[in-house]
């Protein structure tokens, strides 16, 4: 699999992951949500997301990844999909529209919170955490979706050797 095709794999990734993530997220969040069924619902949307855009991209890219190495090709597409995801959930972090409603969150979610607010340890250990969950589920994910949808389509008679 050519640098290429890695490339217009990730990012057909990323924008089928966005366009499935905001129509889950248009179905089921409601406009005004209270309480954690919101937060809950969110991350279900977003494992739902991840897996059926790899299993589309798996599909789609089947004759592609069965060129060469299966394991190769999904890992690199895998590796490439998660450093962009990592990069957009940093942005996010760093965001000045969504910090304040991660420190209510945060603060409202731990009684260790002082009234002065957390301590820069504290922002460290949440991020830190959230990235590492990030990683570990986006290169699951999409590892076992580009799995299955390659392996939902049969290869060629010109790419079988």
């Amino acid at each position: 699999m050519k640098f290429g095709d890695v490339i217009t794999a990730v990012a057909s990734l990323s924008v089928g992951f966005v366009l499935i993530d905001w129509i889950l997220l248009e179905l089921f969040v409601p406009m005004n949500p209270t309480g954690g069924t919101a937060h809950a619902v969110t991350i279900v949307a977003n494992i739902v997301a991840f897996l059926v855009a790899s299993l589309i991209i798996g599909y789609l890219f089947a004759s592609k990844i069965h060129e060469e190495s299966k394991m190769g090709a999904i890992g690199s597409i895998v590796v490439l999909f998660t450093v962009v995801f990592m990069i957009v959930i940093v942005a996010l972090l760093a965001s000045p529209f969504v910090t304040p409603a991660i420190t209510d969150n945060l603060n409202s979610m731990y009684s260790t919170a002082t009234t002065s607010g957390w301590t820069h340890y504290d922002w460290f250990v949440a991020i830190v955490g959230v990235l590492a969950l990030n990683v570990i589920f986006a290169l699951v994910s999409s590892f076992v979706g580009l799995y299955v949808g390659s392996m939902l389509r049969k290869p060629s008679a010109k790419t079988k050797k």
